[in-house]
């Protein structure tokens, strides 16, 4: 046994956020890119940072898996 403290969540893979966004909300710029959908994914760390947008929510949890990151939603 060792003496070393760890901190939560350890050499376990980072936690992120999927939680729906609307489209209406996004700038200008990204709504032009979306096309006809209403609402994407998006992929946001701890801290609230979005790292990524995506059409929908199975591919967000498959993005974040295959980043070695694990998925939570938000609702």
């Amino acid at each position: 046994m060792t003496n070393e403290t760890q901190t939560p969540n350890s050499g376990a893979q980072p936690i992120v956020y999927i939680r729906p966004v609307a489209v209406a909300d996004l700038p200008e710029e990204v709504r032009q890119q979306v096309g006809s959908a209403q609402t994407l994914y998006a992929i946001g760390n701890e801290d609230g940072q979005q790292l990524a947008l995506v059409k929908d929510r199975k591919l967000a949890f498959v993005v974040a898996r295959q980043n070695h990151m694990q998925p939570v939603s938000v609702h």
